[in-house]
């Protein structure tokens, strides 16, 4: 089989802030290290932006020159089999999927957000989803200003968004998608990519052996401190509690502020990816109240590898990723009192909490471990590679 020894281009703009999507990149490169294919990576970070004029920038996240030039060079200098690209926004653009198919050359695309189908990519808008541009031109994201509150700034992404649905490369360019769960793959089906193109691939991580059960003590937050995350829910759901459940929060961002001082809330900062881990091996739950259409959280797999229960909004994917009342809870998206009383009740359960832990570490065994993952993107890749010319 081609796929099993396949020679991959990894393609990745990183963010400014390293993110979720960061740590999935580096551990696919690892994963397929690990089983001997060369793996040749292409990445491009958004420190660059600093260095550059706005209509620059502009004019790289339509058609990237310097990409479809450095792709190609790779692909035939590296004799590349399958482009695997991760977020191509701004700087690499889709310029990349034609170079791509210029070498006749796969290429594979994840789905890591709702960029595709919305300019702002996170279909939220004021405190709430927002579906107003999927299966449409994303006219009204304009108007709404949902990229940074820019009209200017959404237009210019909505702009390449249907730019590229007139020329076809989000119909013709792309020869997989893989999407982290169903609740995504519909959402873009009916953003209008072509179905049977889209793939189910869930995130993984190598959480190593099941751990050892010991005395678990209070929840965890892990990730950005922003409004998406559901961070003032959280900061309103400890008011309610006042001190009865302790909560270690890990991560930064904007709305830091509104957790500080609180009773029972620990702030950590940013923490390495061991630390986080080894924390999760010592609380009771991990606690995740986004108000927006999470994909596949990578903190959720962790969870569940350290044998560690989710709390979690009941909004999107997360009905689908979780087993109300066997690996975790569900609340009602916003409530801070339902987000209060979950945590409320697992922390005050010890049995309960640890016998949904362990049916937590049985999911991640029976589907998020490196070895399930790596059967499922190799299937994905001769898929990609069963069809001509990789069109």
């Amino acid at each position: 089989m081609k796929s099993q020894m396949a020679s991959i281009l990894m393609v990745h703009n990183a963010y400014q802030q390293r993110g979720g999507e960061d740590s999935v990149v580096d551990a696919e490169i690892k994963l397929l290290r690990s089983y001997g294919h060369k793996v040749v990576e292409y990445r491009r970070s958004n420190e660059e932006l600093n260095q550059m004029s706005r209509s620059s920038a502009a004019l790289q996240t339509f058609w990237s020159r310097g990409t479809a030039h450095k792709a190609a060079e790779l692909i035939t200098l590296e004799n590349i089999d399958v482009v695997h690209c991760h977020n191509t926004f701004p700087l690499i653009s889709p310029a990349v999927y034609w170079a791509a198919a210029r070498a006749r050359v796969p290429v594979v695309q994840t789905l890591h957000n709702f960029r595709l189908i919305c300019p702002q990519a996170l279909m939220l808008r004021n405190e709430a989803p927002c579906e107003d541009c999927v299966g449409h031109v994303p006219w009204r994201g304009v108007m709404h200003g949902c990229y940074r509150n820019s009209r200017l700034q959404t237009g210019i992404l909505a702009g390449m968004i249907t730019a590229h649905r007139v020329l076809g490369t989000w119909r013709d360019k792309v020869t997989r998608y893989i999407a982290l769960n169903e609740f995504c793959r519909q959402k873009f089906i009916q953003g209008g990519l072509p179905a049977d193109r889209i793939v189910v691939k869930p995130n993984f991580v190598d959480a190593g052996p099941a751990p050892v059960r010991i005395k678990r003590l209070g929840a965890l937050y892990v990730g950005r401190l922003s409004h998406e995350k559901g961070i003032s829910v959280l900061a309103d759901a400890m008011r309610r509690l006042q001190g009865r459940v302790g909560l270690t929060v890990v991560g930064v961002g904007p709305q830091a502020d509104l957790l500080a001082n609180l009773p029972g809330v620990t702030l950590l900062g940013a923490l390495p990816g061991n630390e986080v881990m080894e924390l999760m091996r010592h609380t009771q739950m991990l606690v995740l109240p986004s108000i927006w259409y999470e994909n596949f959280p990578r903190t959720l797999v962790e969870a569940f590898g350290c044998g560690l229960p989710v709390v979690a909004s009941r909004l999107g994917a997360m009905p689908h990723l979780i087993d109300h009342d066997r690996n975790g809870l569900l609340f009602d998206a916003g409530s801070v009192n339902a987000l209060a009383a979950a945590m409320d009740s697992l922390a005050s359960d010890p049995q309960r909490c640890a016998e949904m832990g362990l049916a937590a570490r049985q999911t991640y065994e029976e589907s998020l471990t490196p070895e399930i993952n790596y059967k499922m993107l190799m299937q994905i890749y001769e898929d990609a590679l069963s069809v001509p010319h990789g069109l």
